[in-house]
């Protein structure tokens, strides 16, 4: 078994590249749209947003190339962390970790 995510979508907002002691990682976020019809037999559009992160190369890609509305896809493995907020509450993050990228055209 191996941990592995592929997604398809459109970037959320333009990409926060940050340059941290451990070298450059870039954050950002995908929508990914399911369309199905319901009981009732009406349309429904569900949208899913995630968060992801890159590092190393791949940043460079997404700093010169990655905009907002990007249509992407991406592989990579899913993460879980947690952290503390400035209120000393624990706080938990799921997002994907991108080791591949492709710019796909709208």
């Amino acid at each position: 078994m191996k941990n592995r995510v592929q997604l398809i979508g459109h970037v959320g907002q333009e990409p926060e590249i940050k340059n941290l002691e451990s070298g450059r990682v870039a954050n950002f976020t995908i929508a990914t749209n399911e369309n199905y019809t319901n009981a009732k037999g009406e349309k429904v559009e569900q949208t899913e947003w995630h968060r992801v992160s890159a590092w190393g190369k791949t940043v460079d890609i997404i700093e010169k190339f990655l905009t907002k509305g990007s249509h992407v896809a991406i592989e990579g493995k899913l993460t879980h962390r947690s952290y503390d907020d400035k209120d000393g509450n624990k706080r938990y993050i799921t997002e994907v970790v991108a080791n591949e990228l492709v710019l796909l055209s709208k």
